[in-house]
């Protein structure tokens, strides 16, 4: 698929466009377009935002977390949440659905959130690609298809998946994890980081669980399940190749805890991402 040519009258971000969203307070915003730039300085609105993008990896980041967002994934960005958006390449098409609050607003639209995204799901996301700019509640049927979007999401959206890694603010703990992300095709183990910085495992594993809200092994497997998808997508590798990258000397071991963290298996991510680009 031609990302660009799958865009009606293709044009690349407007780096003012996040002005507009919130130009009318009751309208559903609608953007479609090329990112054509390195990153989208960090930017905050009173809508919820739906961001679904093609053609790369993307990093959005807060001031809490790095989130991973990969092909056949979206993200639900609450309003009021200040992010910057990082693509791996300009060529990175966003889909934008940015939706005003509603009284009949559920738990699910209140916290920023990264889901797979099926084949319904998939085929609205093409379909609002005839959307662009504002569609006000005076727009029907227009405005009611994209409203029921919206409230379609929690019926479709059943697997949230920890695509994301928080930040420490604790110097050796940050210390630590640069070693390990430097070191992800080795299988660092626990008592490995203990002997190397000089900390009682005890100690680690409380400041883990202080600072980043997780256990070490919990941090670990996501990080190195991050770096495996970065891989999938962005290399000419084997699945076994990107699993040793990891540090994964058993194929299967990798295969199900890729399958475990990403709800598909690594071969089968493979063959979709080909459909996705």
């Amino acid at each position: 698929m031609n990302i660009k040519s799958d865009i009606k009258d293709p044009k690349y971000v407007n780096r003012y466009y996040v002005t507009e969203v919130d130009s009318f307070e009751d309208s559903i915003y609608c953007h479609h377009a090329i990112i054509g730039e390195n990153f989208i300085t960090e930017h905050v609105h009173n809508k919820d935002q739906f961001l679904y993008t093609e053609g790369g990896v993307v990093f959005l980041k807060t001031a809490e977390k790095s989130y991973f967002l990969p092909a056949r994934h979206y993200i639900w960005i609450p309003a009021g949440i200040r992010h910057s958006i990082h693509p791996s390449t300009p060529d990175v098409v966003m889909r934008n659905l940015y939706f005003p609050k509603y009284d009949t607003d559920q738990e699910f639209y209140k916290k920023i959130s990264i889901y797979p995204v099926d084949d319904l799901l998939n085929e609205l996301i093409m379909f609002t690609n005839r959307w662009n700019g504002n569609i006000f509640p005076v727009e029907e049927p227009k405005y009611s298809l994209a409203k029921a979007f919206k409230l379609l999401l929690p019926e479709v959206s059943r697997h949230e998946l920890p695509l994301a890694l928080p930040y420490p603010n604790n110097q050796k703990l940050k210390d630590i994890v640069t070693f390990l992300e430097s070191r992800i095709e080795e299988n660092v183990s626990f008592k490995t980081l203990s002997q190397k910085f000089n900390i009682s495992e005890r100690t680690l594993a409380r400041l883990f669980q202080k600072e980043l809200n997780m256990s070490f092994i919990q941090y670990y497997t996501i990080l190195r399940m991050l770096t495996a998808l970065k891989l999938l997508l962005d290399e000419k590798l084997s699945v076994n190749e990107v699993a040793l990258k990891v540090g994964y000397s058993s194929l299967p071991t990798f295969s199900n805890t890729f399958n475990k963290v990403i709800g598909v298996r690594p071969s089968e991510y493979v063959k979709q991402k080909q459909l996705l680009i």
